[in-house]
């Protein structure tokens, strides 16, 4: 039995399973892709973003600014995660070794002494998991239990400075997060009734959002701390399909979501996720960052993304045989 087998036996693919309603409530799981989808990086870093402008954006401004972003990822990967350690033992998620740890206090462990090396047999694997369970604490506690106030700072206005020549690329995408999340704001329960607000919660669809990323797991899980998406997907809801592929990671989280109620939605910008959301047939919203594309940020609305979802999920219900409807939302 290999190590995903026996933590998805254990904790059902890496997190504990979701419960499935009595009630007709809907729960929607958004599927994210990270990068050209919540943040811009890699168009930053080649000059793509900018260009697609056609003149209007300073391209080595764009440049620069990945370039900023990127040592900002690597050397908190490897100052706080580990990152030298265990580049090569990616793991499709943080949990996936979990059945390897047996609890031991790592207060004062010493984890520069501990000789992680390949193969990993189980001694090695019981090491990894040591460091994965300590990488997900660091995660829950947030960016500001890791960086000085400096360091916050500088944070800070490399995401303000970022947004700015994005347009509010980066604050657009994490309201349309907050908005996904659940996150219902403005609602005066004041005005309701304790029967009537209980009515009104059970009509609401639970959401909750995943990232499924095609970058190793930890410069993932630090870049959603680093581009403030941490509060809004939790570690164990951060896959990377670095070694196994988007369809497998969609599987993982069809395993822990299914239910009769259970919607799915992919939102990403690339061929892979595209491919793996028609094969699941799931809703696809295609991401597209240059100047009048269809889907971006600022733009895209949870409306949009909604009717996805209804056009897919009422063609399923009704078991209807005519699938252009479906393969027409793939572009």
């Amino acid at each position: 039995m290999d190590d995903l087998e026996r933590t998805s036996k254990k904790t059902g693919s890496g997190a504990t399973r979701a419960s499935t309603s009595t009630t007709n409530k809907k729960m929607n799981v958004y599927i994210w892709d990270m990068d050209e989808t919540l943040i811009l990086l890699k168009s930053l870093l080649n000059g793509t973003y900018a260009e697609a402008f056609k003149g209007s954006k300073d391209v080595q401004k764009g440049i620069e600014i990945g370039k900023i972003w990127e040592d900002h990822i690597l050397k908190a990967c490897d100052e706080y995660f580990f990152y030298e350690q265990i580049e090569n033992y990616n793991k499709p998620f943080l949990d996936c070794l979990s059945s390897y740890d047996d609890g031991q206090d790592l207060s004062n462990y010493d984890f520069s002494k501990d000789s992680l090396s390949a193969p990993l047999d189980d001694s090695n694997k019981r090491k990894l998991a040591y460091r994965h369970r300590v990488i997900a604490d660091k995660y829950s506690k947030g960016l500001q239990n890791i960086l000085d106030q400096g360091l916050m700072k500088s944070m800070d206005d490399l995401y303000d400075m970022t947004d700015s020549y994005t347009e509010r690329w980066l604050s657009s995408a994490r309201a349309f997060l907050e908005q996904s999340s659940g996150r219902i704001r403005g609602l005066n329960s004041h005005l309701f009734s304790s029967d009537e607000a209980l009515d009104l919660t059970d009509t609401i669809p639970q959401n909750i959002n995943i990232l499924v990323t095609s970058g190793s797991l930890i410069p993932s899980l630090v870049k959603c701390m680093l581009f403030r998406l941490d509060d809004m997907i939790m570690h164990q809801n951060v896959y990377s399909s670095w070694d196994v592929g988007k369809l497998q990671c969609f599987s993982y989280v069809k395993e822990r979501f299914s239910g009769p109620n259970v919607q799915f939605c992919v939102i990403g910008d690339g061929w892979e996720e595209c491919e793996a959301a028609h094969t699941m047939r799931w809703p696809f919203v295609q991401i597209d960052f240059r100047p009048g594309g269809f889907h971006r940020f600022p733009g895209l609305t949870l409306k949009t993304v909604s009717h996805y979802i209804s056009v897919v999920y009422e063609v399923s219900d009704a078991e209807s045989t005519n699938t252009e409807v479906i393969i027409h939302l793939y572009p």
